[in-house]
């Protein structure tokens, strides 16, 4: 389905020849049911012996996955053509793990983007270096290439970042990565591959997190690794080795929310940029951190990689502490108050950079509000934000900001 376009690829991916790996297998149904097993009994020991021989061709056990499994699994694979297979995770860190943990090996060095999901910050400090494998914090837009070592395995990127919104060249970053025969992987939450494909501009892992966007009810926890042909063999091994599964009723739901993923996305993108605009000219809003912006720094990297907006952004009040960020927050009919993003409500948080920067500046000069726009109406979510902006600059008088 590589000629057609992504809204029929959404549709179709993953549909009943992806996931009937055996005869007569509920031929005909649209959606794959919800296959609950642990066990898988065999008819005899022929049979047993030939599926351990191969484990992949049909049901085997449990961990290996049932029907709803692989059609999630194909879906997501055939969003990235040039793909070789997906596996699943319990949660997008568990994807990120599981891609690095495919790449490096003791004594290795992995290069890290300074403004990467603060769970993977800390993976690699916790975990990776008590394990002898070493780690450099990169600036978003850094030049790689001096920072590689002898042994630098692996260069994770995310972008957008999704507390500040950095834009990297990712093309750049994987030219140099290749030369040096290193492994790259990218966290693609942001954008999902209908917006960004990762496989496409010639990254080895492309990972998401199905709890945001693919999901889209902030219902469910899950992560992918999609990869190529290259690493697919490895990530499927490493994955089944650590005891990385899903459960069934989980595959359903962002199998389900695949499918509006594309419409949801439109909506939201769209919103969140009216939104920005608007923020743009407020008065106590120093500065809003979105990619499509026109004035944004990686506003030309945006527009040369990718196919449009998602709905994550943020923006820098002109003044105050965090404390004051209550007057604005708290009482908000249409944002909740919330960690995630990508559900069809919106969210709002107040974002700390803190503590979890090392090889950037911490500061963007305020206070710092990221929004998740979800599917309301943009003209509510303003009017929204102009009575918080409005309790909020309450607080200083008749201060001018």
């Amino acid at each position: 389905m590589t000629d057609h376009g992504p809204n029929t690829r959404l549709t179709h991916a993953g549909r009943a020849d992806a996931w009937t790996r055996g005869p007569d297998m509920a031929a005909g149904i649209v959606n794959p049911p919800v296959w609950h097993a642990s066990t898988i009994l065999f008819n005899d020991l022929a049979a047993l012996d030939a599926a351990r021989k191969n484990p992949d061709a049909g049901l085997y056990y449990g961990r290996r996955g049932t029907p709803t499994q692989w059609a999630l699994e194909a879906a997501l694979t055939e969003l990235e053509p040039e793909a070789a297979g997906t596996k699943l995770y319990p949660s997008g860190e568990a994807a990120v793990v599981a891609a690095l943990l495919t790449a490096v090996k003791a004594g290795d060095h992995v290069l890290i983007v300074d403004s990467a999901y603060e769970p993977t910050r800390s993976f690699a400090n916790r975990f990776l270096k008590p394990f002898g494998v070493t780690t450099t914090f990169y600036p978003p837009t850094a030049d790689v290439g001096p920072l590689l070592q002898d042994n630098t395995a692996a260069i994770l990127i995310e972008s957008p970042g999704s507390l500040s919104f950095e834009v990297q060249d990712v093309p750049a970053i994987v030219a140099a990565a290749q030369a040096r025969n290193v492994a790259t992987v990218m966290d693609n939450t942001w954008a999902t591959p209908l917006l960004f494909s990762p496989i496409a501009h010639g990254v080895d892992f492309s990972v998401q997190a199905l709890t945001k966007y693919t999901g889209g009810h902030s219902d469910l926890m899950m992560g992918s690794v999609t990869t190529t042909a290259k690493w697919w063999g490895r990530l499927k091994t490493r994955s089944y080795v650590l005891g990385y599964c899903v459960g069934p009723d989980d595959a359903y739901l962002a199998l389900r929310g695949l499918r509006t993923l594309g419409l949801r996305l439109d909506r939201q993108g769209a919103s969140g940029l009216t939104v920005a605009r608007w923020l743009q000219g407020h008065p106590e809003v120093a500065r809003v951190l979105h990619p499509a912006l026109p004035d944004d720094p990686g506003h030309a990297l945006f527009v040369r990689d990718f196919a449009g907006p998602s709905g994550l952004f943020a923006f820098v009040l002109r003044r105050g502490e965090r404390r004051h960020t209550a007057a604005l927050i708290d009482h908000l009919a249409h944002f909740g108050i919330g960690f995630s993003w990508g559900g069809y409500e919106s969210l709002i948080l107040p974002v700390e950079l803190a503590g979890i920067r090392t090889a950037t500046e911490a500061s963007k000069g305020g206070q710092i509000v990221r929004l998740s726009i979800g599917l309301e109406d943009p003209v509510d979510l303003i009017a929204d934000l102009a009575a918080g902006l409005d309790r909020y600059a309450a607080q200083f008088g008749e201060e001018q900001p």
